[in-house]
């Protein structure tokens, strides 16, 4: 039986800012077995989605009575390295408030190149190294880390731009949404969880079909979770086989929905 209701994939996008209509950023969802559609933003002026309002949306959704799971393609934290070189506890509620202190990136003509310049924020007392790396990235394999700015695929701008709207929508939801696996391994069944992905992984696996590479992207989200959950092995992703040490260490940086633990790989366990 399927742990979820429904599911929503975003292909995420760091250009511009809060409230730019973005091509690139990019919604789709599928009730229960249905196949994933496109979700549009509310008619106006702007063509696109913003990053308010995809946030926006999100907090409605996941207020609904429907057990939700969301996959949005950025970083939701950083290596351990950062917070030990910027002395800050390894607590992620903790993190996302400094973080938005720092790169208030969720405030109104705001870019995150502003930050960057020193323009606006103090991004400069919070900066980290394009070398550090999370674990699930290095595990991933091919994810870049959150710092390599300026480079084809890069997740670092996306991720600048998209971590004060998790705070948004924590503040918001509070407990109605669970952030996985910040929040714990163990999903309690009927929440509606969020979670970080990484298309990469599952994109090639389904047609392309006249979709561009940000529809595309988020309409593998959706299709990979809704088969994964349905099909039985969604358990074992939420679940991953790290050592203890590990998991404590993804309760800190987060981890990549998806990426397997070391004995799942070698199986070649997948949906």
């Amino acid at each position: 039986m399927a742990a979820f209701a429904r599911y929503i994939g975003i292909d995420y996008s760091g250009a511009e800012t809060p409230t730019a209509s973005l091509k690139g950023l990019r919604a789709y969802i599928a009730e229960g077995a249905a196949p994933p559609v496109e979700v549009l933003p509310p008619p106006s002026p702007r063509k696109y989605w913003t990053r308010r309002g995809i946030a926006e949306w999100l907090v409605e959704r996941l207020a609904e009575d429907a057990p939700t799971l969301v996959g949005i393609d950025h970083g939701f934290s950083f290596p351990l390295r950062y917070f030990e070189t910027h002395h800050l506890l390894p607590d992620w509620p903790a993190f996302l408030d400094d973080f938005q202190r720092h790169w208030p990136t969720d405030e109104d003509h705001t870019y995150v190149d502003f930050v960057r310049d020193g323009a606006v924020g103090k991004g400069a007392a919070r900066a980290g190294n394009s070398r550090w790396r999370r674990l699930t990235e290095a595990r991933a394999g091919s994810a870049k880390s959150v710092f390599h700015f300026d480079v084809q695929g890069q997740v670092a701008k996306s991720t600048h731009a998209g971590i004060p709207w998790l705070r948004f929508i924590r503040q918001r939801l509070g407990s109605r949404a669970y952030f996985w696996p910040f929040d714990g391994w163990g999903i309690p069944a009927g929440r509606s969880v969020i979670a970080e992905v990484y298309p990469a992984l599952w994109s090639r696996s389904f047609a392309k079909e006249g979709r561009t590479g940000d529809q595309h992207d988020a309409f593998s989200i959706v299709a990979w979770l809704s088969l994964a959950d349905r099909q039985g092995s969604l358990a074992a992703f939420l679940d991953p086989d790290l050592l203890p040490e590990e998991r404590a260490m993804a309760q800190v940086e987060g981890w990549i929905l998806g990426v397997p633990g070391p004995a799942m790989a070698t199986k070649g366990v997948g949906a």
